[in-house]
């Protein structure tokens, strides 16, 4: 519960259901714990497995003492539902729940094409995937995938939900100590890692850095690539416009101070950090990798879709044309606010509600 997209839903999900008067038990299993970063409601127990058992020095025997331990506790809490979330965290859970009788919700948390899990895992999701109550997939493309992968699954499609506003929480950065006021600013959210394609980000604005020299770019985040991503900024010229503060707690700053958002990863499940920063009225510019951004910007009306073939060129043109073009940038700014309907935590909390089967929830 340390940041990241799958670990957000969690928390907002978690939170609701004990909020609607439901028992909730979280349980990260992470091997290295970590910290739950996500505010959590007082409703919400949370449980890390890693407190339960010890890896050890054979990493085959760690994942076996981890599996029986999460059995024992599963066994223990007793519950009328499980939710897991990530595949291997899927496959885990529905082998540790072989010949319990508690029905499993299972939820890939990407297009899984994308992110293979390798042969022995593959065919541990084929197997097992067909034993749970359901598979939660997060557009129609994953779900047409699981039908032809784990045949004999139960699938469905639920997006993810959006809170407005969103709750901040540490570490706290304010916009105000990386920006002058009188910037105009175009930021991006996510992990600094090869999927999000920062590296093609960097070379996009400098194409156009020179023309607009009022805008900066902020990319809100952490990990391995800083350092090489730091390196280019820097060989580009750049380090005065383009920022990397870290990861910050407090996004609804951020995502109120931007004039819009820009994705540029080279795939995608569902992003949150897309739905986040349309709810607060930021058009999008996006590469429209396999799923995900067509799944919630709508070509010309919200934000612009750049095909991933245009690469870095399409990447910066869109991006220019949305700084040129500010009357339709106002416009689009007007119809990105609509997800917060689209994807209301009400809404989305409901389609769970009906797929784990809890009838209706308490008031």
């Amino acid at each position: 519960m340390h940041g990241g997209g799958a670990e957000r839903v969690a928390a907002l999900l978690c939170n609701h259901w004990a909020d609607s008067g439901l028992e909730v038990i979280l349980m990260p299993t992470f091997s290295g714990r970590g910290s739950c970063v996500y505010k959590l409601n007082h409703g919400v127990r949370i449980d890390f497995l890693a407190d339960r058992v010890k890896l050890g020095k054979n990493p085959f025997l760690g994942k076996i003492r981890r599996l029986l331990a999460l059995r024992k506790a599963i066994s223990e809490y007793n519950p009328d539902v499980i939710v897991s979330f990530l595949s291997d965290v899927n496959i885990a859970t529905l082998l540790a729940t072989y010949f319990l009788k508690f029905p499993v919700v299972v939820s890939e948390r990407i297009y899984p094409p994308s992110l293979p899990l390798g042969g022995l895992m593959n065919k541990l999701r084929r197997i097992t995937y067909p034993r749970a109550k359901a598979v939660v997939m997060q557009t129609g493309k994953g779900l047409d995938w699981l039908s032809a992968n784990c045949p004999g699954s139960n699938g469905c499609v639920i997006p993810n939900p959006v809170v407005f506003p969103i709750p901040a929480t540490e570490p706290k950065v304010d916009p105000r100590s990386v920006l002058k006021p009188d910037r105009k600013l175009i930021i991006t959210v996510g992990r600094l890692e090869n999927q999000k394609g920062f590296d093609i980000l960097i070379d996009a604005y400098a194409r156009l850095a020179e023309d607009f020299p009022d805008w900066d770019l902020v990319v809100l985040g952490e990990g391995s690539e800083r350092e090489h991503l730091e390196e280019q900024i820097k060989q580009k010229g750049l380090s005065s416009r383009f920022f990397l503060p870290g990861r910050v707690g407090n996004l609804g700053d951020w995502y109120a101070r931007a004039d819009f958002f820009v994705m540029s990863s080279r795939f995608e499940g569902f992003p949150n950090v897309l739905v986040e920063a349309m709810a607060y009225g930021k058009p999008a510019v996006s590469f429209d990798c396999d799923t995900g951004p067509a799944d919630i910007i709508e070509n010309e009306v919200n934000g612009f879709l750049v095909s991933p073939e245009e690469g870095e060129q399409g990447l910066s043109r869109a991006m220019g044309k949305m700084i040129r073009e500010e009357k339709k940038r106002m416009l689009m700014s007007k119809s990105s606010q609509l997800v917060r309907q689209r994807f209301s935590i009400d809404r989305i909390a409901n389609e769970w509600k009906q797929v784990l089967g809890l009838g209706d929830e308490k008031k």
